[in-house]
């Protein structure tokens, strides 16, 4: 069964960004609950900034899980990347995902790569940081085994990374660093910029897909742009996909309504 989520994001130098909730954990368990959601996926500066007792308590209170935790901080707060040309950099970077999958393994949730997979340059190149993003997710992917869970890469469209683009792309290049603990993010946004056809990426993927981000065309709540969501829906259905659909979206023209708009769509596609 393909679970509902919605974001919440607790770094103050990523807002504006396209994160439904904004005002604390507190505010978003009891939004979600309120509205039917199954889990609230958390976008958080570090592993400091949660309290584990607190989330395990919202959890608990509302009947909710956590579906997953983002790292993007470590680009957009400290300024780390998997794939920067300094090793010490690089170090810091693996340090900082690591803290990460720790923080969710209190809640069995993955990690997500996404932002902090970099790019390459003329001072590194598209093999060499391919070749470094691929020792890092074998290693990160075999820390985050003893938590039960997944780690979770997530290919960006072309405007936010030059590594790896589309769902095939990052199939293939999962098979080829060989760590069978290492999945996909399908992330709809991305993937209607990168794709031919969404539901074709999605059978590509298969087995591989292991998060998607529930998100329409304009990177608003789903319902509020163009986006087909029937084909998407069967495709995830073909493929045996049961993990969560996550809205990770711009709260506009505010919270309540984007949170409104997703688990309506959610609801009409993934009936119960």
């Amino acid at each position: 069964m393909i679970k509902s989520a919605i974001t919440v994001s607790l770094v103050e130098e990523a807002r504006g960004g396209p994160f439904v909730y904004w005002d604390g954990l507190a505010d978003a368990f009891r939004n979600a609950a309120e509205l039917g959601f199954d889990a609230v996926e958390i976008f958080a500066p570090g592993p400091e900034a949660v309290s584990i007792d607190e989330v395990k308590q919202l959890c608990a209170e509302h009947n909710l899980k956590v579906a997953a935790v983002g790292t993007g901080a470590g680009m957009v707060k400290h300024g780390l990347s998997l794939t920067d040309k300094s090793e010490g950099v690089r170090a810091q970077a693996q340090a900082f995902v690591q803290s990460m999958i720790e923080l969710g393994g209190h809640f069995s949730a993955p990690a997500i790569i996404g932002s902090m997979q970099g790019r390459w340059n003329a001072e590194v190149s598209r093999e060499t940081a391919l070749e470094w993003l691929g020792e890092t997710l074998c290693r990160l992917g075999e820390h985050a085994h003893q938590y039960n869970v997944p780690l979770i890469y997530e290919p960006l469209n072309r405007y936010e990374t030059n590594l790896l683009t589309t769902v095939q792309q990052g199939t293939d290049y999962l098979k080829s660093i060989g760590s069978p603990n290492v999945r996909l993010l399908a992330d709809l946004f991305h993937m209607n910029i990168e794709e031919a056809n969404l539901a074709d990426a999605l059978r590509a993927g298969g087995e591989y897909v292991g998060h998607v981000h529930f998100v329409d065309s304009n990177r608003q709540a789903a319902g509020m742009g163009h986006m087909d969501y029937a084909p998407i829906a069967e495709a995830l259905r073909d493929i045996g996909y049961d993990g969560y659909a996550c809205a990770e979206a711009f709260p506009i023209p505010d919270s309540a309504t984007a949170a409104k708009n997703t688990i309506g769509t959610f609801k009409k596609y993934f009936p119960r």
